[in-house]
């Protein structure tokens, strides 16, 4: 960091009401932390910001001074977007205030909120917002990409339940982007991702959830891999709205309810999650272990907060991740047959492929919507994520991951995947994620709030040339 800068930062902390690191601070270190250990990135200033005001601060500091932004919710990009070296990280993770309105059915949070935050709040009042599974993820940069987990068959993504937002520009302008004021960039947000600015707060509708609801885990072993996933094929056909499935590949946990033999052995699950009644989640479990009986399984009321919960440990922080998503339309034999081959390679016990089936309320939004990166026809959302304990592991993993997506390219839907699945930025992968007239909507609206290109570390898109 240059002298120059150094002196500057001074400014900026008289400025902002939340704190400012440079590398030589107390609690720097852990501040420039983030989710993927794989990531070692050193800001040289982490502006901690409280409000949007702090936010417009940071932003004029580091375009005056010329320093790459990143912006950090909950830090979970495995890209390492939410951190940069020699740059400015704008850190929200200190503002995560969550307001619930229940007569309304709203819901207020702060640009740094979690997953966690956001339900707890929402569930105090027996409300939730679709989202994603794991509790740590930042609702900013999950909303921004589009959202999807447990409710999106029930009530689509994320991104369909956002009602407005509040946005700091590049040029320090703090906007209201909803469908009243500010469309384009509304819809923009709606799964444009981080290219527009910085959202400081969101306001989502909800919709009544548990707190109860119910929970069916089957596990199989790795050769009934083939009969697993057409029992999924089979099942999903007549599932109920208020039921979802999420297929796994993975290692079995080393928890209570898992017969000590089959402790961390790879294998194939089914996490039935469900929102209606009891007999009917009740049904469909009956039905999945009478064609294939599981080698064990779990099926029990929990707090949606725990479902919530349920994949924290598997995705804690500190290990070393690379990632790649793509869509199929279906789990046809091809596609099945690359998976079941391709799951056995990985190498560490972390490692694990997932699919989540969209439709139902995914289905009803029309593809032009929102700026959402997929169209909406029925679909899975294919995960391959490699997990490691230390960095020498991942080289290998990240290989497994590759060549596990390469294989499955052939049988993808059109598009080149869920942009909160991108390890890497490419620009042509960018471009057929969104469609040629996806994607130059969003380079017009990009030219009209950052046309210096300002916000780029992310799923970027390019502003249109003037």
């Amino acid at each position: 960091m240059s002298v120059t800068i150094g002196g500057a930062i001074e400014s900026l902390r008289a400025t902002i009401s939340g704190q400012v690191l440079d590398p030589g601070d107390p609690g720097y270190d852990e501040a420039r932390r983030v989710w993927n250990a794989g990531i070692d990135a050193r800001p040289a200033v982490i502006a901690r910001c409280l409000n949007s005001s702090d936010v417009r601060a940071a932003i004029g500091f580091a375009t005056d001074h010329q320093l790459e932004i990143a912006v950090r919710g909950g830090s979970h990009s495995t890209s390492g977007a939410s951190v940069v070296d020699a740059g400015l990280m704008i850190d929200l993770s200190c503002w995560r205030q969550v307001t619930v309105d229940p007569v309304a059915r709203r819901a207020r949070v702060s640009g740094g909120a979690l997953l966690a935050d956001l339900d707890a709040a929402t569930q105090a009042h027996g409300l939730a917002v679709p989202a994603g599974l794991v509790s740590h993820t930042g609702v900013g940069g999950l909303t921004l990409g589009g959202g999807m987990g447990w409710l999106s068959r029930l009530a689509g993504l994320t991104i369909d339940n956002l009602v407005e937002a509040e946005v700091v520009t590049a040029e320090g302008r703090i906007l209201r982007a909803a469908q009243d004021q500010n469309a384009d960039l509304f819809w923009a947000l709606r799964g444009g991702g981080g290219n527009f600015g910085v959202v400081t707060e969101f306001e989502f509708k909800l919709l009544p959830v548990g707190p109860p609801v119910q929970l069916g885990l089957l596990f199989w072993d790795l050769d009934d891999g083939p009969e697993v996933l057409r029992l999924a094929r089979e099942t999903f056909t007549t599932l109920p709205r208020e039921i979802n499935i999420v297929v796994a590949g993975l290692n079995a946990p080393p928890a209570d309810f898992v017969p000590e033999e089959y402790r961390l052995r790879p294998g194939y699950a089914l996490l039935v999650a469900g929102f209606g009644a009891a007999a009917g989640h009740d049904r469909v479990l009956a039905r999945l272990r009478s064609a294939l009986p599981p080698l064990f399984e779990l099926a029990t009321p929990i707090p949606y907060v725990g479902l919530q919960r349920l994949l924290d440990e598997a995705n804690a922080w500190g290990s070393y991740c690379y990632e790649k998503g793509a869509y199929i339309e279906d789990l046809s034999d091809n596609a099945i047959e690359v998976i079941t081959g391709r799951l056995p390679d990985k190498n560490s016990p972390g490692s694990l492929a997932m699919l989540y089936r969209l439709d139902g309320a995914y289905s009803e939004v029309a593809d032009g919507d929102t700026a959402f990166g997929g169209e909406r026809s029925p679909r899975f959302a294919v995960f391959i994520v490699g997990v490691c304990s230390s960095a020498d592991l991942l080289p290998a993993e990240r290989t497994w991951v590759r060549d596990f997506w390469n294989d499955l390219q052939p049988y993808a839907a059109g598009g080149g995947g869920y942009v909160n699945a991108m390890s890497e930025q490419d620009a042509d992968r960018v471009r057929a994620t969104y469609g040629p007239a996806k994607y130059q909507r969003l380079t017009r609206i990009k030219a009209a709030y950052d046309p210096d290109n300002v916000f780029h570390r992310n799923t970027n898109i390019a502003p249109a040339q003037r």
